[in-house]
């Protein structure tokens, strides 16, 4: 789908049809490398990766902000690097938070009492990479981030109270970042009532639903959508979606999003089955962060949310998004793969085959059969109740009466 959408502006930029779909294969490559290595990490080199990538990050989407070092594209700065080799540190962000807030999560919580302390690093972390990241601008990402640190914080039974109070810091701090620049205001409006400016800032959306609507239920065919000459802006970056639904139809647009969900649901399944807590809160970040980079972009090519720039996970152009996607699921892999080998009890039953010992007759068992109660120390053992009882030939005496005394004889009776 990159092939076929990126063609024309391939040709335009560097002359050959064929440039950004060697350039994705290439990173392709690069991305197997990643899954495997992540994959093979055991849990304390994963750890040890969280607290050393998150300072590595910061500081890259520092290096971005900084005059001469940082590359600009269409108006912002994200990536890092010269030529056709760049990255975009802010995707590294999104890994790096889903290991940090995990490793710092199942750290505290087993010497800390108090949630607020269990808590401060992650908000203070998460709070730094979103005000980088809303400066380079690029406010779709900062969503995903505070996603990831919200769901690895609700999974890991934060209370209610604290989480909602940090939401609504949140939903006042976006709608405040989302006024404050003008092109974000604009897209507002736009995504709200795009025919009100159908050639300025809701030509992009307008474009987008027509391909979807166009596309029908099998679609148009690989390779002969209209769109990607010049129709549509970024066709296979952001808007990649929409030149699914024109090419392979609304069947190849419900078969993408069925493997997308299909992913999420089985990195939850991961969540559930994990053998230690850093991997479970882990895998649940790693979760929210491909559902809802789905959500936004496919929200934003249909005209349901508006458009923050999220590429599509796995489809969009994009070699760090594609290598760091990978590397993504290979720590779900090699999650997986410890919980498989932890060891599970198992009932081990007797083979048919063996031969039983012979049950002895009724006679045998009755001679060697034992009472059910064992005489006590001293005393003799019980007459079986058939046996007639001895009869009483003198009256008992209490021993707790005193001994009468006999009356005194005479003489010649003594």
């Amino acid at each position: 789908m990159v092939g076929s959408a990126s063609s024309v502006v391939s040709i335009s930029y560097y002359g050959s049809p064929w440039a950004i779909l060697l350039r994705e294969c290439l990173w392709m490559l690069v991305g197997v490398g990643a899954f495997w290595f992540a994959a093979g990490r055991p849990t304390k080199s994963l750890r040890s990766l969280a607290a050393i990538g998150t300072v590595g990050t910061l500081v890259l989407l520092a290096l971005v902000l900084a005059p001469g070092l940082g590359v600009s594209s269409f108006g912002a700065s994200r990536w890092l690097g010269f030529g056709w080799i760049r990255i975009q540190p802010s995707e590294l962000a999104k890994l790096a938070l889903c290991l940090y807030a995990a490793h710092v999560i199942a750290k505290k919580e087993r010497v800390e009492r108090e949630w607020g302390r269990v808590l401060r690093p992650l908000a203070i972390v998460t709070m730094i990479a979103a005000l980088l990241v809303l400066a380079q601008p690029d406010m779709g990402t900062a969503v995903v981030l505070i996603a990831i640190a919200f769901a690895v914080a609700t999974a890991a039974g934060a209370p209610w109270r604290a989480l909602c109070c940090s939401i609504g810091f949140l939903v006042v701090a976006c709608g405040l970042a989302a006024v404050a620049m003008p092109y974000r205001r604009e897209r507002l409006l736009s995504f709200l009532h795009p025919q009100s400016d159908p050639s300025g800032s809701g030509y992009q959306l307008l474009q987008s639903k027509i391909g979807l609507g166009s596309g029908g239920m099998t679609g148009v065919g690989i390779g002969h959508s209209p769109l990607p000459w010049g129709f549509l802006p970024n066709p296979h970056t952001d808007f990649i979606f929409s030149i699914i639904g024109n090419e392979l139809g609304l069947v190849g647009a419900l078969a993408v999003l069925g493997l997308l969900v299909a992913l999420v649901l089985l990195g939850l399944r991961v969540a559930a089955h994990a053998p230690d807590r850093f991997g479970q809160l882990a895998a649940v970040g790693i979760s929210t962060w491909l559902a809802t980079e789905t959500i936004v972009n496919v929200g934003a090519v249909t005209g349901v949310l508006p458009v923050t720039g999220i590429p599509l996970p796995f489809i969009s152009f994009g070699g760090t998004s594609l290598v760091i996607d990978m590397a993504a699921v290979g720590v779900l892999v090699g999650i997986a793969r410890r919980a498989a080998a932890r060891p599970s009890l198992q009932v081990v039953a007797t083979p048919r085959t063996a031969a039983r010992p012979a049950r002895p007759s009724v006679a045998r068992r009755a001679a060697t059969a034992t009472p059910r109660r064992a005489p006590g120390r001293g005393t003799a053992p019980r007459a079986p109740r058939t046996a007639p009882r001895a009869p009483r030939t003198a009256p008992r005496r209490d021993p707790r009466r005193a001994p009468q005394r006999e009356p005194a004889r005479s003489g010649q009776e003594r």
